[in-house]
């Protein structure tokens, strides 16, 4: 591929390091364990614990949901919005735990629905996701997955200084 960056280089099957099919899958697999640490959670404290200023976990959730649900319209369309209201960075998380999960299971399925549609060329695109993050759709994808891990984490933090075991982060089931 030369320097040319508005040219997409068409990869060939010996140059695929993940398909399509497992990457859905690996970010699946976290968002059932990033669930089962949202179910983990006392309502009570999903809402009000945190440690040393960071946000609560009810609030980093809600982070990750605002990135996943416009974050999957984006990937497929460019149009980085979501529901209506829309869903963005100034949106509150639900009044209820249930509701939390309602929603989180809402986006599982439109991610799971939108997914096959996306082009694999789209992820060479370059776009400026939700209007500000210049660069190629397959970055802004990792990021998605990889700041549901970060905030994952955190809820682990939380659990644990709350006396919960957390599930296991290795069990993807």
């Amino acid at each position: 591929m030369e320097n040319n960056t508005s040219e997409v280089k068409e990869l060939s099957a010996s140059e695929v390091f993940i398909t399509m099919d497992a990457l859905l899958e690996h970010w699946q697999s976290h968002r059932r364990i990033t669930r089962r640490v949202i179910e983990a959670f006392p309502e009570d404290k999903f809402y009000t614990f945190s440690i040393g200023g960071m946000r609560t976990f009810a609030e980093l959730a809600m982070e990750i949901m605002v990135l996943s649900g416009p974050g999957i319209h984006g990937i497929l369309s460019g149009e980085w919005t979501y529901g209506d209201p829309p869903l963005n960075f100034t949106s509150q998380p639900p009044a209820t735990k249930q509701e939390v999960l309602v929603l989180w299971d809402k986006i599982t399925e439109e991610i799971n629905t939108l997914w096959p549609q996306i082009p694999v060329s789209r992820f060479h695109e370059s776009d400026a996701a939700f209007g500000q993050y210049d660069g190629p759709v397959y970055f802004t994808t990792l990021y998605i997955i990889d700041n549901e891990i970060h905030h994952r984490a955190q809820g682990y933090v939380y659990l644990r200084a709350l006396g919960i075991e957390p599930p296991a982060f290795w069990d993807r089931s």
